[in-house]
């Protein structure tokens, strides 16, 4: 799909490209999470986590294999590189621990919020 758009805007289409592309939008997703867990808001830190881990499961699937196209079991004798499935399959599953985690961390944050009456956390540890 990358390199599909990279031919239609006139770009070059070296194989090293989409790797290129996707590094700088990992770096820019772990940056922005970083920045939101340096915030004093307990709302901002808690997507900061939830960005880099969402990070960390395109990383993980990035380092999968972005060349694989056939699946393992092929009805009609497919050729290619097989995508390896349990990378895909363990992102899965951090994904919906994530959404879980997340949500009880939100929950979190408001009970502070009603024990409190603020999200601040320099106030709330005081």
């Amino acid at each position: 799909m990358i390199e599909t758009l990279l031919s239609t805007t006139g770009g070059a289409t070296n194989t090293g490209e989409p790797q290129v592309i996707l590094a700088v939008a990992l770096g820019l997703l772990f940056a922005l999470g970083t920045f939101l867990i340096l915030r004093r808001d307990l709302v901002r830190v808690v997507w900061g986590v939830s960005i880099i881990s969402q990070a960390a499961n395109v990383y993980l699937v990035t380092m999968g294999g972005l060349r694989g196209s056939v699946p393992i079991v092929s009805h009609g004798g497919g050729h290619g590189t097989p995508t390896d499935p349990l990378v895909q399959a363990l992102v899965l599953t951090a994904i919906v621990i994530g959404f879980g985690t997340t949500a009880f961390a939100l929950v979190l944050t408001l009970r502070v919020y009603e024990e409190h009456g603020t999200i601040d956390l320099s106030e709330v540890s005081e």
